[in-house]
């Protein structure tokens, strides 16, 4: 249910970013569904959730890109992000820079469009590139970057007007892990200067390393929404990381074990997840008669475990499939 008009008009002035019921679809396809979601003005957050689970729209509604078909959303006070544009920097998934025009020249199009112009754009133009290591390319055409140079232009597009608000979806995507620290280095300094940060990703560790608080979207729902530490606490998962004396062991003895939801691990690396009555001792104590061990621990969940428990838990058996290999490794991607 709504709340009152008057209500949520006085608590929307907290937040940065208000949404009560929203929903969207596309054709017979429902995105988004049921979204409540209130973001405090100073806050880092981050969307996480398989690729497809409706970070992305919810993102586009708040930016007024799209419009829910139900439901109400207030951004920087205001009905929508078009009466607040100047306050927002966005970085949107789908990159793009004017192919044709020269890297200073775009940059100093896209401060002017935000209310910075004169000679004092143009130094922060300099400046901002050489803190992003392109101070060389003032003079190229955007095309003539590689996509990961296009990508650092389009993130100082986004926060060269200091915006209240930044937004950036999959700020990580395509970039080399030196650049990649580089973006996160320079993204978390927006938030220390005040502005709120809303970033997505579906590589769950980036948003463990860097967030003050998480919102989970598991097909267009919120499924979790709370601070690291009060979800880590909440979670009833518990996992035994175990590392062997020698390989080609089986994981299935393990996975018979009472008080084993699931055990899983290539090579010399195993993992069991144990159900939230388990006695973690005797489990381990079982554990070590069955297979030859180097080492044992128990350990606290990390949010893609958090995750496939909760979507386990509502019946998704594709879950472990669709996350094999999210958050795995780093990727690879141009300078």
């Amino acid at each position: 249910p709504h709340a009152p008009a008057g209500s949520w008009r006085v608590h929307a002035l907290g937040d940065a970013i208000v949404l009560e019921n929203v929903r969207k679809t596309f054709g017979d396809k429902v995105a988004v569904e049921g979204m409540d979601l209130r973001v405090p003005t100073g806050s880092l957050y981050g969307f996480i959730g398989p690729n497809g689970a409706g970070k992305t729209t919810t993102i586009r509604m708040i930016m007024s890109i799209i419009f829910p078909d139900a439901g109400r959303l207030s951004v920087l006070g205001k009905a929508s992000a078009v009466e607040s544009k100047d306050r927002i920097g966005y970085l949107p998934e789908e990159r793009g820079v004017y192919r044709k025009m020269k890297v200073g020249a775009f940059l100093r199009h896209m401060a002017a469009l935000k209310g910075l112009s004169g000679p004092g754009a143009g130094v922060k133009v300099r400046d901002w590139l050489e803190r992003v290591a392109l101070g060389d390319v003032e003079k190229k055409k955007c095309e003539e970057l590689s996509k990961g140079m296009q990508q650092k232009v389009q993130f100082v597009a986004s926060v060269i007007h200091e915006p209240e608000l930044v937004i950036l979806d999959e700020p990580f995507s395509g970039l080399d892990p030196v650049n990649r620290r580089l973006m996160r280095d320079l993204f978390l300094e927006q938030h220390r200067r005040g502005a709120t940060v809303i970033f997505s990703t579906h590589q769950m560790h980036q948003a463990e390393e860097l967030c003050d608080h998480i919102v989970m979207i598991h097909r267009g729902r919120k499924v979790l929404d709370d601070t690291l530490d009060a979800i880590r606490n909440q979670s009833d998962s518990r996992m035994v990381s175990i590392r062997l004396a020698r390989g080609g062991i089986d994981a299935a003895p393990l996975a018979s074990i009472a008080g084993v939801r699931h055990a899983g691990g290539a090579g010399l690396e195993m993992e069991l997840t144990l159900a939230p009555d388990a006695d973690a001792s005797r489990v381990i104590a079982d554990v070590a008669q069955r297979v030859p061990v180097e080492s044992i621990a128990l350990r606290r969940p990390n949010l893609e475990d958090i995750f496939v428990e909760i979507a386990t838990d509502a019946g998704d058996a594709t879950v472990r499939e669709a996350l094999a290999g999210v958050g795995a490794g780093e990727i690879e991607g141009e300078a």
